[in-house]
Parts: C-alpha cells; sequence; structure tokens
C-alpha cells in the first residue's frame, strides 16, 4: 500500500493553461483580461468542489496595458500572482513548491517539460494542462450532477401528496 502526504496546493501556469484550453473565453485572445478571467472563475468553481488551495501564476509580460489585477481578488484559498519584470511564472512555481514540500505535496499544472521536472525532483507532482482540464471539467460535471440530485430529493421530500 502507498501512502503520500496531503496535496497541500496546485500551482498552475496560468498562460500555459489558458492557451491549451480554448473553449474558455472562446473568440478572446488568451492573455487577455477576460480569458484571465474565465479562468479564474473556472479554478474557483474547482477549488470548491476539491478543496484544495490553488494559485494562478501568470506572466507579468503577458498583461496588457498594465490591466493586470483581474476582476476576483486573490485569496488564501485562489492565490492570483503576477511576475515581475525578469521574472517568470515558471521561477514563481519552483519558489512555492519548494516552500510548501514541508506542508504537503503540490501538483504543478504546466506543459513545460522542464518545469515539471524541477517540481517532481523537489518532492511534489505535475500534470500537463491536457490532463488537468480534463479532471476539472470531470470534477465540475460530478459536482454539478450531485447538485441536481441533491435538488431533485429536496423537492420530493416536499412535495404535496395529491
Amino acid at each position: 500500500m502507498l501512502f503520500c502526504m496531503a496535496l497541500a496546493r496546485i500551482l498552475v501556469d496560468g498562460y500555459s493553461l489558458l492557451h491549451n484550453w480554448p473553449e474558455l473565453a472562446p473568440g478572446q485572445p488568451r492573455f487577455s483580461a477576460a480569458a484571465r478571467e474565465e479562468l479564474v472563475h473556472r479554478l474557483t468553481l474547482y477549488r470548491d468542489a476539491i478543496g484544495t488551495p490553488i494559485t494562478i501564476v501568470f506572466d507579468g509580460a503577458g498583461a496588457v496595458g498594465g490591466a493586470r489585477q483581474p476582476a476576483v481578488e486573490s485569496t488564501p484559498e485562489l492565490e492570483i500572482l503576477y511576475s515581475r519584470a525578469g521574472q517568470t511564472a515558471d521561477d514563481i512555481i519552483e519558489r512555492v513548491a519548494h516552500r510548501m514540500s514541508s506542508y504537503g505535496e503540490v501538483l504543478a499544472v504546466t506543459d513545460d517539460f522542464a518545469e515539471r521536472d524541477t517540481v517532481i525532483a523537489m518532492g511534489g507532482m505535475a500534470s500537463s494542462c491536457l490532463s488537468f482540464i480534463q479532471t476539472v471539467e470531470n470534477a465540475l460535471a460530478e459536482t454539478a450532477d450531485e447538485i441536481k440530485l441533491h435538488n431533485r430529493r429536496e423537492r420530493n421530500r416536499f412535495k404535496r401528496p395529491k
């Protein structure tokens, strides 16, 4: 039997994930505020479904017109970070993965193979963007099904007999 530490946090390379998820904000440029906000919204729903904190890291250089801050504010449960000049999202993900290692495993979501290897070498886990997208979509579909079932039970519980 294999025992592992609890997943402490999911670290997401925001633009890497956006480039692989064209269904989010269709027709919007991948570096747009609308695309970033839709990603934040979807990952908020996912975080609510699984209960694991998520950090989304965007390369600051990709923020257009200084509009770096999304409409949604960072929280401890869903943190939104932007790299500074001379720094990449990968740099931040590596630093956070290292600092979080004593609290449990982290999951890095990126399509950068070197980044995934680095996080794994630090004792974390890594996922490709496409694999993570499928995980998110499955979890959200399962949550939606559970809500429908719950609502159906509640409606039936309060139905008046004819």
